[in-house]
């Protein structure tokens, strides 16, 4: 295979790609469930056909593949950027820092899934190529920024095997941290919470009770089960986050009619609904081995009840269907008492000035340690259950 020329192509829409071939190198293994549910073609073509991604969204498609003896071995979703919003892996003090010292530090290049901080791989690989395909797409990449003259390539949430190559290949490693629920082959919830202290076990309980006394009832739809009148309510609870957090929600209306038509066996929604009209929710997307959380909104605030319809309903649907995590998207030290551990999260940069690239790479070290450091304290202080803690309770 090192004998053999590997072609760059660069795409401004997945049109020009065969699904076939993207999704043999996202999901190679044909017929299975993705384990990233993210980076197949149906997830991007939506983001992309409702124009949630394209032009006047600062989310440029510049999809990049790579191709051998005429067969598509390697791609990664890329984008031109033009701000720093819906990435999560904030960069704001370096564009700046590089625009003070008088760079221009967007346009840049993002290798991200848009508006989605869940962990998978960035540089889709098929079979066989594995060591010749993440090389080829960033050494593309970099042929981009250095013709077009951008500032920075950025992957964020790729996977600890891709950081560890990255840095091989010359790019500085940025660690983060969120919180994830793991499965350790409990046979239900309750089996889980034995697991947990006294005290938080009580608390759950508590808050469990708490949110199910609403007045209501707690429903999960996936698949067929899934109507156009449940994405219908979706979006009224997604727009009331989204306003509230970010000013103007990222997806458009019509993402979530394409997501029905395409990927409803992979979401899950989860609605507390009184007289049978729903009132608050949660979408979750379900990969192989991970349940990821989305998005939550609701148009009436009852007590705990965001904790029960994102978290506590997410675990026990985990656990009834041998998933073995829950990723509950980014942030939230609160989700540290409902057992979610942190856990590190990966990002890789590539900055075309060298003096800029030395002064990130010292800050990331320090950051690194930083964050290893949290991670620690965070673990030991959290939910499960301690002799040493229990004893002080």
């Amino acid at each position: 295979m090192s004998d053999t020329a590997i072609e760059i192509q660069v795409h401004a829409s997945l049109a020009s790609i065969k699904a076939s071939d993207w999704d043999g190198c996202a999901n190679p293994d044909r017929g299975a469930r993705p384990v990233d549910p993210f980076t197949t073609y149906r997830f991007l073509k939506a983001l992309e056909d409702s124009g949630s991604v394209g032009p006047g969204t600062g989310w440029q498609p510049q999809y990049v593949t790579a191709h051998a003896d005429g067969e598509m071995i390697a791609a990664t979703p890329l984008y031109a950027k033009g701000h720093s919003q819906g990435e999560y892996v904030f960069d704001h003090n370096w564009a700046h820092a590089y625009e003070n010292a008088g760079g221009r530090y967007y346009p840049k290049l993002q290798i991200a899934v848009p508006f989605t901080p869940a962990t998978g791989r960035r540089f889709l690989i098929r079979p066989g190529f594995e060591d010749v395909g993440q090389a080829a797409l960033m050494q593309g990449a970099m042929e981009i920024a250095k013709v077009n003259h951008v500032s920075s390539i950025h992957a964020t949430f790729c996977t600890e095997k891709e950081a560890n190559v990255g840095q091989r290949l010359g790019l500085l490693n940025r660690t983060g941290q969120q919180f994830h629920w793991i499965n350790h082959s409990y046979p239900d919830f309750e089996a889980y919470l034995a697991d947990l202290s006294s005290r938080k076990r009580k608390n759950i309980r508590k808050e469990r009770a708490s949110a199910q006394g609403f007045g209501g009832s707690i429903r999960s739809y996936t698949g067929d089960q899934i109507e156009p009148h449940h994405w219908d309510a979706l979006w009224t609870f997604y727009q009331d986050t989204g306003s509230r957090k970010w000013g103007s929600p990222y997806l458009t209306r019509s993402f979530f009619d394409l997501m029905h038509e395409t990927m409803r066996d992979d979401v899950l929604l989860i609605f507390a609904e009184r007289d049978g009209l729903p009132i608050a929710g949660a979408m979750n997307v379900i990969g192989r081995h991970t349940l990821f959380g989305r998005y939550w909104g609701c148009i009436e605030h009852h007590n705990c009840l965001h904790f029960e319809v994102c978290y506590y309903q997410a675990i026990d649907w985990a656990i009834a269907n041998g998933l073995d995590r829950v990723e509950a998207g980014a942030q939230g030290e609160h989700k540290l008492a409902r057992g979610y551990l942190p856990v590190k999260t990966h990002s890789l940069h590539w900055f075309s000035d060298p003096n800029f690239a030395d002064a990130i790479a010292r800050y990331l070290v320090a950051e690194r340690e930083a964050v290893n450091d949290e991670i620690e304290v965070l673990t030991e202080y959290g939910p499960f259950r301690n002799e040493t803690r229990e004893e002080q309770e």
